[in-house]
């Protein structure tokens, strides 16, 4: 009798569990293979919805969901660890030692065999090797992160209101400004208007928050002009410094120092510019990578490299018939995701894993938290609908209902949505706990 193939997917962001959860339903639960996701972190939060939970209006308490949890529900497996490296000659992954806060291993490193493996690590922010960024900077990366930069916030705001006598701002600048950090610049203002439920006598007078790109406008990404017009107007209505046309060259314990030779001061600096994969990845396991890291793959996401390894999402540096490359967005992991699953199993049919990737931007959403909701959808098509306010909120919230319909089905995946905000409309403020 011959054995199963070994499923392994490295990384358990959207992208990742996407597609465990496909063959998990497809292949794990009939036995046709043993699907396998790993993470170093014990359960999944939806990445775009990460500067709301290091703003405190988010709880992973309600939001997180579990892998293992998930694994057990959705014919796979859950090894949490980190990935080191790729034994190419032995099919293997190796996995780093789990410590705990002590030092102390509690998990040796381990190999997990694997007849194919998907890499879908992601991506982090690349600092450019500007002075001072690693050193002196919050970044948004991932959930521990986010809830660092929670704690740092509410213990700035903690001690504020405890000293009613201080005068002096809390100044925040973020650092790029891509949707994440023009919505994390507006969510701050969401986050003191919350913090007033539990009696603390602050108000947005309180921060000033400023916006800092080195681009001409902000949301440079976004083509529609219109959209980044908007997003500052609005941004500038609720007090937010933007500057644009900045770029900085070091970053000290007192802030931000530019090319033009002006400081920025601040209190805290959150990092949210640029894009790579992380640096553990350029050429793992002998895999041809790019200068920021990406694993180079063919348009039906293998490996230049080898064939049965596949990478998907930001940390995959994917061509396109026109020269161009498939650009890192939420909307082209999660194709690739389902793309690579189909293939997968026409390999394990023994066909060739015919389906090519085709990048058509499907539109882009700026949410500024209960302020304003502006974007464009469809732009593959004559540039796109241009939509904002209520219409353009509706969708926004859609696309993460889509995201727990692809997990957990239609039926249950509408019934947690309307959990979730049944839940934060009966306890408004739970989620600052």
């Amino acid at each position: 009798m011959q054995e199963m193939a070994n499923i392994v997917i490295v990384g358990g962001g959207a992208g990742g569990m996407e597609i465990a959860t496909k063959l998990g339903r497809k292949l794990g639960k009939k036995g046709k293979a043993r699907v396998t996701l790993v993470d170093c972190a014990e359960s999944h939060v939806w990445k775009p919805l990460l500067h709301e939970v290091a703003t405190g209006a988010l709880d992973i308490g309600i939001d997180a969901l579990s892998y293992r949890g998930h694994a057990a529900n959705h014919g796979y497996h859950f090894q949490q660890g980190a990935m080191t490296n790729i034994d190419r000659d032995s099919k293997q992954v190796i996995l780093a030692p789990i410590m705990d806060e002590a030092g102390e291993e509690l998990l040796p490193a381990r190999r997990i065999d694997y007849d194919y493996l998907v890499i879908a690590i992601g991506s982090i922010a690349n600092d450019f090797k500007i002075p001072g960024v690693r050193e002196h900077c919050v970044f948004l990366d991932s959930t521990e992160q986010a809830m660092e930069i929670r704690s740092m916030l509410l213990n700035k705001f903690m001690r504020y209101a405890s000293h009613h006598q201080l005068d002096e701002k809390i100044k925040i600048s973020v650092v790029g400004a891509g949707a994440t950090g023009v919505e994390m610049s507006a969510e701050m203002h969401h986050a003191v208007d919350q913090l007033r439920g539990f009696g603390y006598k602050i108000d947005s007078s309180l921060l000033e928050i400023t916006l800092v790109e080195a681009d001409e406008r902000i949301l440079p990404k976004v083509e529609k002009r219109e959209i980044s017009d908007s997003v500052a107007k609005e941004l500038n209505s609720i007090g937010v410094n933007v500057l644009t046309s900045t770029r900085i060259d070091e970053v000290t314990t007192e802030g931000l120092h530019t090319s033009d030779g002006k400081q920025i001061p601040a209190d805290m600096v959150i990092w949210s510019t640029g894009v790579k994969a992380p640096d553990f990845l350029n050429e793992i396991g002998g895999l041809e990578s790019n200068h920021i890291n990406q694993i180079m793959v063919k348009q039906n996401m293998q490996s230049t490299r080898d064939p049965h390894i596949f990478a998907i999402g930001d940390c995959a540096a994917c061509p396109q018939e026109d020269g161009s490359w498939v650009p890192p967005r939420g909307q082209s992991a999660r194709q690739m995701a389902l793309m690579t699953a189909d293939n997968i199993c026409l390999m394990l049919e023994g066909k060739s894993p015919a389906n090519k990737y085709v990048y058509k931007d499907l539109g882009s959403l700026v949410n500024l938290s209960k302020f304003h909701t502006v974007g464009n959808l469809m732009s593959f098509m004559g540039g796109g609908v241009l939509v904002e306010g209520k219409i353009a909120r509706f969708v926004y919230t859609s696309l993460y209902r889509r995201h727990l319909i692809e997990l957990h089905g239609v039926f249950k995946g509408t019934l947690l949505m309307f959990a979730k905000g049944l839940s934060r409309i009966i306890h408004p403020h739970l989620k600052l706990h």
